[in-house]
């Protein structure tokens, strides 16, 4: 029988066909109701994006069923070729000036209690965009009550951005580690630092520590065991509070192809290995992404 180790290094799926026949476990069934054409309407009259569009995320559905979404400011032209993402890439617009309004009345409208900010990345702004970040993050602040979760790229190593952003003052500052370091250039593109992940959620701590940090990775990609935990260990040596693992999708033709499909019976084992790490807060689920059920984190905090 093969070690868990050696599941985990399974070979990249060849067959594409093979790939796309999801096992039994991650099948859902699609949500009733009416809800979703409400939150999308309202999405498309404020001109808003979401990452749930963008990402073609696998809980759009049913997050859009309950009323909330995962706002994307910035755009919905990324600027990093990262092999795992949906998002479009090329050359993006100038920041909408009116954007954090509308993204402050979509929450309003939307009766929000707890709000997630996240943006695609924007190497071709000399801040990354962390000034709009701020902007968004104090419109949505006086607008509502709601608490306030960012989940940021990694602004080209920019300690000021960086900065900016924590001067918002967001109750839960994320950045995501997406991988294990074998595997970050690949994954991540060539811009990536593992280091520089690392770096920036212990700066966040280090100048505002009570803001909770969070970060989350992709599972099925070709990581081992050993390197995830690994993994886990240097972001609770940087302080980081909450923890997402999910399973790793491939959005289409052309992106990174699924290595392994992890049973849920193995991802509750993984959670749980988390809290004994420390971890304030864990999701650990084949659908659990970034901000899936993020207020839940936050309300029983």
């Amino acid at each position: 029988m093969a070690t868990q180790n050696e599941l985990y290094s399974l070979p990249v799926v060849s067959d594409q066909s093979a790939a796309r026949r999801l096992p039994r476990w991650l099948k859902r069934e699609v949500p009733k109701g009416n809800l979703n054409h409400f939150t999308a309407g309202l999405l498309s009259e404020l001109g808003l994006e979401t990452v749930c569009d963008n990402a073609k995320c696998p809980n759009r559905m049913e997050c859009y069923s309950q009323k909330t979404a995962t706002f994307m400011i910035l755009g919905n032209i990324c600027t990093r070729p990262c092999g795992f993402c949906a998002v479009a890439r090329g050359r993006p617009e100038p920041p909408a000036d009116d954007e954090p309004q509308r993204l402050a009345e979509a929450a309003a409208r939307m009766g929000l209690r707890h709000v997630v900010i996240t943006s695609v990345t924007r190497d071709d702004l000399p801040d990354g965009g962390a000034e709009h970040y701020y902007r968004c993050v104090q419109a949505v602040r006086r607008r509502t009550g709601a608490t306030i979760e960012v989940l940021t790229p990694d602004f080209v190593q920019q300690r000021d951005a960086v900065r900016r952003v924590v001067e918002a003052a967001p109750e839960v500052f994320n950045h995501n580690t997406e991988t294990v370091p074998r595997l970050y250039r690949k994954v991540r593109g060539p811009k990536s630092d593992y280091r520089w992940t690392l770096e920036l959620l212990r700066r966040v701590k280090q100048w505002n520590p009570g803001i909770k940090t969070k970060s989350g990775l992709m599972l099925g990609l070709g990581e081992t065991r050993d390197e995830l935990l690994d993994v886990l260990v240097d972001l609770r040596d940087q302080g980081c509070d909450y923890l997402t693992l999910g399973q790793y999708l491939q959005p289409g033709e052309g992106y990174l192809p699924v290595v392994r499909y992890l049973p849920p019976e193995e991802f509750d084992q993984l959670g749980e290995a988390a809290r004994q790490l420390g971890f304030e807060k864990v999701a650990s689920g084949p659908f659990v992404r970034s901000s899936y059920h993020a207020r839940d984190m936050v309300d029983s905090a």
